[in-house]
């Protein structure tokens, strides 16, 4: 599902942005899309929450724990023992 973005800026912006956008040969839409795709790929914090993820099962796996001791664990700790 699209959805609709209205943004104002000033003419001159504008019609540099439509003229570099067309020598690109893209609409002024399909710019901005790609502008923020880029910005939302480049700004995420997602990939860095997974690395960390990932990055301290393979601590925890190289000290020999397993899935199976980490689950224990979380029940001990939100058990208070």
């Amino acid at each position: 599902m699209t959805s609709q973005i209205l943004v104002r800026v000033d003419k001159d912006l504008k019609d540099k942005f439509r003229k570099l956008s067309g020598i690109e040969q893209k609409s002024v839409n399909e710019k901005m899309r790609e502008l923020m795709e880029e910005y939302v790929r480049e700004h995420s914090i997602e990939p860095a929450i997974n690395a960390l993820w990932d990055e301290i099962g393979g601590a925890m796996r190289k000290k020999g724990y397993k899935e199976s001791d980490v689950e224990k664990m979380i029940k001990k700790v939100r058990s208070g023992k």
